[in-house]
């Protein structure tokens, strides 16, 4: 039997028993692993749909399945992909369905930027100083928050901040499975929430844009859309997530861990000159922000949109290069000062890196353009949406309630389909019109989709970075196992999506914009 280490946390001397998940527990994730591992890649996943699509259309068109609008009165028809203009859309339009793919360039740009801010250090740098010297009494919230502001860093968020919570909770006297389990809920649970715009809010809005003009070809979603609501919803999780931790988890008589190695008391704050750099980026930071702020001021400002508008400026309908820009100031500061880039090839090759990055979402952006183009040309998507708009209105049911509903098919589907994009690519073309046409404003649709695509992250495990954190853990404690992880996920992603969906609820009643303009 290993020794253990008396932490804050620990109410026990000596390694019991593991706290087991109930056995319905264990046999849900049984279950939806079982289905999760026969669904293939997502890359094949969409071709198959596609296929789907296309058998389907020619089916429909044979058949005459049409729907009528009612604001327009015309008659929407199945066309079918297998006569010669559907050959040609599948065909010589092939290059084209993947240009028009507007998340696609987005992600580009806006990925230039963070890569130099993240391969200059600045991204680790800040995460490590926004949990150093925080108390014990505080720690818990701070890394949560914490986690929010490193949504910068998207995935490599995971790989950066679980291994600074578990070096911040044993350095408070803590244990640091708890920290561990704290970043990665965190990270994962509230991915679609942030005090800073990410690159979800531009390749989202690329997605719901491109579905909300099939209604109105002049609606934008714009990747500040849901900032307001994103801003306060990082504070609604974090708060969430260390009132579960403090009230509930902190308490568990089982937080025990091995003896630590040699590298776990690394010190956790920044060294000097990257506290220097990060102070200096700080500055840049504030000014940049302020620059535009007053760029903007004046009415005759050419950052300004028709008629002296702000949403509708270039500087809110561009997002994306300014959003690029911003951070890869950012990064080339902090870098120079913190003596990370050398010269302008380090900057370089970091932007080279990120796009590189990209490999495996270029792919499937790939068969992701081709499978919506097929589906926007058939007519299935409108038909489908007038058709379940006219169901919905015959049912008289709130808003709100709809919006619900939609969150708890999301929430079931994100179990299996782990991927954000891939996952909003296939609903959006339905729901975004579907509610539109009720009433139903794009942004908010958006909005529900993050909450409901967000908060079950930690619980399924079919994301590979349920893994990823379970093998941090078992740094700590080598008896852990995946019942050990989710006993903890569990409890808290229930509690964070009853918590904010509620939150959703109250935002949407109270007619709160979810973002400017919106």
């Amino acid at each position: 039997m290993p020794e253990t280490t008396r932490l804050k946390d620990v109410h026990v001397k000596t390694v019991g028993p593991r706290r087991a998940v109930s056995r319905a527990a264990f046999r849900s994730f049984a279950a939806i692993e079982r289905v999760g591992n026969k669904l293939p890649d997502p890359f094949w996943l969409f071709w198959l749909l596609a296929v789907g699509v296309i058998v389907l259309s020619a089916v429909l068109a044979a058949a005459g399945f049409s729907a009528v609008q009612e604001s327009t009165g015309k008659t929407i028809a199945v066309r079918n992909l297998l006569s010669t203009d559907g050959l040609a859309v599948m065909l010589d339009g092939a290059v084209k369905n993947l240009a028009n793919f507007p998340p696609l360039p987005t992600i580009i740009v806006v990925m230039l930027g963070i890569s130099v801010a993240d391969r200059s250090g600045f991204v680790t740098a800040l995460l490590r100083r926004m949990v150093a010297k925080v108390s014990g009494r505080w720690l818990t919230f701070a890394l949560s928050l914490t986690a929010m502001v490193g949504h910068i860093a998207g995935d490599a968020a995971y790989v950066t901040l679980i291994p600074i919570g578990a070096m911040a909770f044993r350095a408070a006297n803590r244990s640091p499975v708890l920290g561990c389990v704290v970043a990665f809920v965190s990270i994962s649970a509230g991915y679609d929430a942030s005090p800073s715009l990410t690159t979800t809010d531009a390749l989202l809005s690329g997605i719901t844009t491109a579905a909300a003009q099939t209604v109105d070809p002049h609606h934008i979603v714009t990747p500040v859309a849901n900032y307001f609501f994103g801003l306060a919803s990082s504070v609604l999780v974090a708060v969430t997530i260390t009132v579960v931790v403090e009230a509930v988890l902190a308490r568990r008589p089982d937080l025990e861990v091995d003896e630590p190695s040699a590298g776990d008391l690394e010190e956790i704050a920044p060294p000097a000159r990257e506290r220097r750099a990060l102070r200096v980026t700080g500055i840049v930071a504030v000014v940049f922000v302020a620059g535009l702020v007053v760029a903007m001021v004046p009415s005759g400002s050419p950052l300004r949109g028709s008629g002296g508008g702000v949403v509708n400026s270039p500087l809110f309908t561009g997002m994306a290069p300014a959003l690029g820009l911003f951070f890869a100031v950012l990064g080339v500061v902090h870098g120079t000062i913190a003596g990370t880039f050398a010269g302008a090839r380090d900057v370089v090759a970091a932007m080279t890196d990120g796009v590189r990055s990209l490999a495996p979402t270029l792919v499937l952006f790939f068969a992701i353009s081709q499978f919506l183009a097929y589906f926007k040309w058939t007519n299935i998507g409108d038909i489908l949406a007038v058709s379940g708009a006219e169901a919905l209105r015959g049912l008289r049911t709130q808003g709100w309630l709809v919006l619900v509903g939609v969150a708890v098919l999301i929430t079931v589907l994100n179990l299996l389909i782990t991927s954000g994009s891939a996952l909003w690519s296939l609903v959006a073309p339905i729901f975004v019109p579907m509610l539109m046409l009720i009433g139903i404003a794009p942004e908010a649709t958006q909005a529900i989709y993050r909450v409901a695509d967000s908060a079950t992250n930690c619980v399924t495990p079919m994301s590979p970075y349920f893994a990823m954190a379970l093998r941090f853990i078992q740094t700590y404690r080598k008896s852990a196992g995946i019942g050990t992880l989710a006993s903890f996920t569990v409890p808290l992603a229930g509690t964070v999506w009853t918590v904010w969906i509620a939150f959703f609820i109250a935002w949407y009643l109270l007619g709160i914009p979810f973002g400017p303009g919106a």
